[in-house]
């Protein structure tokens, strides 16, 4: 489904991203996974096409979308849930809800996929009138997901989804993960937590210093030792 090779990405003349080459499947939950500053958020951002010059190639189903500005590649299926969740406060639930469904693509089913995140995360139907910033931090997180799949996503992008929750909306957010992929969502997710994101990917990849150093099945390289020591620090 995603497709990147010999991706590239800088901030001004500084390289942060070093020929990464990395594959998701249709259907599959892959891993980011990697110490801080290790660019793995920078890689995210880089297939959004926010914030980085880069060179290489982006593909979502066989379709070239490097070239493309990031409000493009959302109607190709590339959807971010960015870090800090970047809700619209002052707007209602339904709002930030609707406001996921701005391309043509998403649009016309927009009603009905609301209907489908409500039924998803409930809680998001009993606040629908609540202003976003109301919200307690792990309502916030749902809600930044929601919207995101309002936009009818083909790649679902997560970016730290976790961090800052309670462990009770950490549960919660790796609950909702499992279910997506059940309905065969597919998802590229960095995250803090490592026990938990290889535990559930099907696939995972090592960041180090901008460069993939492993690969491998997310349970592989969470019981790697050697992994753990030296890129992990486990």
């Amino acid at each position: 489904m995603l497709s990147v090779s010999k991706l590239n990405a800088y901030y001004g003349p500084v390289q942060i991203l070093h020929g990464i080459d990395l594959n998701v499947g249709a259907g599959q939950v892959v891993a980011l996974v990697g110490a801080n500053a290790a660019g793995k958020s920078t890689l995210l951002y880089s297939l959004a096409g926010l914030r980085t010059r880069c060179t290489g190639e982006i593909a979502v189903d066989g379709a070239r979308i490097d070239g493309l500005p990031a409000y493009e590649r959302v109607p190709h299926g590339i959807v971010l849930v960015p870090e800090r969740r970047r809700l619209f406060p002052f707007m209602t639930v339904l709002e930030n809800l609707e406001m996921g469904a701005y391309s043509a693509v998403a649009r016309p089913k927009r009603q009905k996929t609301i209907e489908e995140v409500y039924s998803l995360l409930p809680v998001l139907k009993e606040r629908h009138n609540q202003n976003a910033g109301s919200l307690s931090g792990g309502e916030q997180q749902m809600l930044a997901v929601g919207r995101a799949l309002v936009a009818k996503p083909r790649v679902l992008l997560l970016d730290e989804p976790t961090e800052g929750l309670a462990p009770r909306y950490v549960n919660l957010l790796y609950q909702l993960v499992r279910s997506l992929r059940e309905q065969k969502h597919t998802i590229l997710i960095v995250e803090q937590s490592i026990h938990h994101v290889l535990r559930i990917a099907d696939y995972a990849y090592v960041l180090e210093n901008g460069h993939i150093v492993m690969e491998g099945a997310g349970e592989d390289i969470l019981n790697d030792e050697r992994l753990k020591a030296a890129y992990l620090g486990l």
